[in-house]
């Protein structure tokens, strides 16, 4: 059954492309969400209204999908810098802080949007809450080896964990061959500080925890679009 957010998504997503202009450097996020840019933008360039780009996928499904599409990629470690990035997320604060990760691409969408001098976020209405975690698991992507140990420490920090498995029961992998980890800590009232806890932690490679990297998040509703910006 289609989703009946699909129409709202597609709402959100062509918005941002709007944003992107001729010789820009584009990160190209991951999910369902911002499929549709990849759309519109293969469409922008196809008709030349657009021109000269380099796209930067976050993960080898967005690197698949936009080859697929004839998006011109390039190499971050050449380009250095992003001008835009288009990327979705499972949970948005009203300070525009995120939860990502749902999809398995947290630790390489967040070096693209620290790369990024714009990070516009693409969601339907339903992704907003006004506390982060209480309406998605925090992913967390750890380190093969002893990820057990990450179990016993998600819990001295009031939080409990899973690991994300695959339908035939084997654990999923992210990008780098690492374990991910679903994470419920409840309304997490200090993101800021649970977000340190886990930067020190031997193992955690990374949180989902997005904090002031969202320049913009466009919203869509049954009642139209709404762009928030970070103040």
């Amino acid at each position: 059954m289609p989703d009946p957010r699909d129409h709202l998504k597609q709402q959100a997503a062509e918005a941002a492309v709007k944003f992107i202009k001729s010789g820009m450097v584009v990160g190209l996020g991951h999910g369902s969400t911002v499929r549709h840019a990849f759309v519109a933008l293969a469409g922008k360039l196809k008709s030349g209204e657009l021109r000269d780009l380099i796209c930067i996928p976050v993960s080898s499904q967005t690197e698949a999908e936009a080859d697929r599409l004839g998006l011109p990629l390039g190499d971050l470690n050449e380009v250095g810098t992003i001008d835009l990035t288009i990327d979705g997320a499972d949970e948005v604060d009203p300070q525009l802080n995120l939860i990502k990760g749902g999809g398995g691409a947290l630790l390489r969408e967040k070096v693209v949007a620290q790369a990024s001098r714009r990070e516009i976020i693409v969601v339907d209405e339903a992704k907003l809450s006004d506390t982060l975690g209480t309406k998605h698991p925090l992913p967390i992507e750890v380190a093969p080896f002893g990820w057990k140990a990450q179990l016993d420490f998600v819990k001295t920090l009031g939080g409990s964990a899973e690991i994300r498995l695959r339908a035939i029961g084997q654990p999923a992998l992210s990008d780098q061959g690492a374990y991910l980890l679903d994470c419920d800590f409840g309304r997490i009232a200090d993101p800021a500080g649970l977000a340190r806890s886990l930067e020190r932690r031997g193992g955690i490679l990374e949180h989902g925890l997005f904090l002031g990297l969202a320049t913009d998040v466009i919203v869509a509703g049954v009642n139209g679009l709404r762009h928030l910006k970070a103040s």
